[in-house]
């Protein structure tokens, strides 16, 4: 487990760690927004587009839900810069410039926010005995609901690269055609 520790303990790291996923949110929701927006109004698509607005809203129903949790911990925040640091260290490494197209940048995402999410729950069920000042059957339920709907994100965006690819056939069809009118 790269990103987290094998084990929560305390309500002071569970809460450190909860607030990672809300920037983490945050992050995967803005970078992708900003590399649509970027784009030439030519390249745009309304899939994407859709594909987009259901991520960012998605992103700010997770980060309530996890904000539900902290607000609930015996804990105190850790400051927001030191946790985007955190965030910027273990999952900044790489920019939009870094993919070929909005749609790599944004399965990236959604794939470290889901595997993000299932090192938690991993490290979670390894603290069987940490006791924690929230019921621990509501929070691995709750995360888990959000790795699931990030692990649909995962599956929307693949749909939507396959869907955007042009098909073998449709070329040996153009080839063809071509080949036919010379």
């Amino acid at each position: 487990m790269s990103s987290l520790a094998a084990r929560v303990d305390s309500d002071a790291q569970l809460a450190r760690l909860l607030q990672i996923g809300v920037v983490l949110e945050e992050v995967v929701e803005v970078r992708a927004h900003r590399h649509y927006q970027s784009l030439p109004e030519a390249e745009r698509d309304a899939d994407i587009e859709a594909l987009l607005s259901d991520a960012s809203e998605e992103s700010a129903e997770h980060r309530e839900r996890l904000e539900a949790v902290i607000d609930d911990l015996d804990a105190d925040s850790i400051p927001f810069d030191e946790v985007e640091a955190l965030v910027a260290e273990s999952y900044g490494q790489t920019g939009p410039e870094d993919f070929d197209g909005v749609l790599y940048d944004q399965l990236h995402g959604e794939e470290t926010a889901y595997k993000f999410y299932d090192d938690l729950v991993d490290a979670i069920e390894a603290s069987e005995d940490a006791e924690f000042s929230v019921d621990r059957g509501e929070l691995l339920a709750t995360l888990t609901d959000i790795r699931e709907a990030e692990a649909a994100g995962v599956e929307a965006v693949a749909d939507l690269m396959q869907a955007e690819e042009p098909s073998d056939d449709d070329g040996a069809t153009e080839d063809s055609e071509e080949a036919d009118s010379t």
